[in-house]
């Protein structure tokens, strides 16, 4: 219980923002952003301890209603979260200066977020992440970002699991990813399961991109990812491995909570240029399954791939470097 975000809806049917205005957060580095490290950070406006605070709370079972925050707590708002709602649609705007993410819907059903324009280079600045929602439509949008782009959740560690709703059914497409740390992402929280994501027709090119497709898990997250599609993606430059599946994460292996990561095709991708092909990193207890790439092109990268720990990798027409 915190800020409200500042575009909010709860337990709504048929629901729309549109136009082709511009939704400003007022967030920069002399404020919001400082409370995450950006501009005029101090002790006295600090999310750390808040953040720490919250995440005791959900793994002692707390209930939602007495995880009590607001003033003092430093921990930032959302900028548009529909929450438990269904027919959604956000359409033609454009965002700029959020907070946080800027588009959370949060186990919600039937969304379409299409023709969006999202400026916004904060901290945690991601442009667009469903959350534990079910038959997503993402289309024509642009995401220029302090974070991933696109990043598909499921809650995180003990609230995931206490919820157990996945996100699934979500197509991304027709979208134009420059600055974030990954064009289409698939994590960290993830703790309620992601399945069946489709991503086509994209494309992709900016040197503060970090990434094309991103999966990001770990022992402490745990969940299930499986069923995700990706084609028919055109990346100009990206700084680090075009495709990356790392169970790394933070946490990385100190958890007990096995990550699964299977199912996973991506055919018919170019890029220009990038730091490597692919970073695919399980564990010797939980490889990585069934990974497909398919008429995979990158022209030029600076560092070699690495696999570990994965199983059933399948290379059809794949050329790197």
């Amino acid at each position: 219980m915190n800020y409200s975000p500042l575009v909010y809806a709860l337990d709504q049917r048929n629901i729309a923002i549109t136009g082709e205005g511009t939704l400003d957060g007022g967030a920069g580095p002399e404020h919001w952003w400082p409370w995450k490290g950006r501009g005029g950070t101090s002790p006295d406006n600090d999310q750390r301890k808040a953040r720490a605070a919250l995440g005791e709370m959900a793994e002692k079972g707390v209930p939602v209603e007495q995880r009590i925050f607001g003033d003092g707590g430093f921990l930032r708002p959302m900028f548009i979260e529909p929450y438990r709602s269904a027919n959604v649609l956000i359409e033609g705007v454009t965002i700029i200066n959020s907070p946080m993410y800027e588009i959370h819907p949060v186990l919600c059903r039937n969304v379409t977020v299409r023709n969006v324009n999202i400026s916004s280079h904060g901290p945690n600045n991601d442009g667009c992440d469903p959350e534990s929602s079910s038959d997503v439509l993402i289309d024509g949008c642009t995401f220029d970002t302090g974070d991933d782009c696109i990043a598909i959740k499921s809650g995180r560690n003990a609230d995931g699991r206490r919820l157990h709703t996945p996100s699934e059914y979500i197509v991304v497409q027709n979208c134009n990813m420059k600055d974030g740390h990954g064009g289409v992402t698939i994590g960290s929280e993830c703790s309620g399961g992601i399945r069946y994501v489709y991503a086509q027709k994209c494309k992709m090119d900016s040197p503060h991109l970090d990434r094309i497709l991103r999966f990001k898990d770990n022992a402490m997250r745990g969940g299930v990812i499986e069923h995700v599609y990706m084609r028919d993606i055109e990346a100009g430059q990206v700084a680090g491995p075009a495709i990356e599946i790392d169970f790394q994460y933070e946490e990385g292996p100190n958890g007990p909570f096995t990550p699964v990561v299977r199912d996973v095709d991506v055919q018919n991708v170019s890029c220009r240029q990038a730091g490597s092909g692919m970073s695919l990193r399980g564990y010797r207890n939980a490889p990585i399954r069934d990974v497909r790439l398919r008429h995979l092109r990158i022209d030029k990268v600076s560092k070699p791939n690495v696999v570990e720990n994965v199983e059933g990798l399948v290379t059809e027409d794949v050329k790197i470097g």
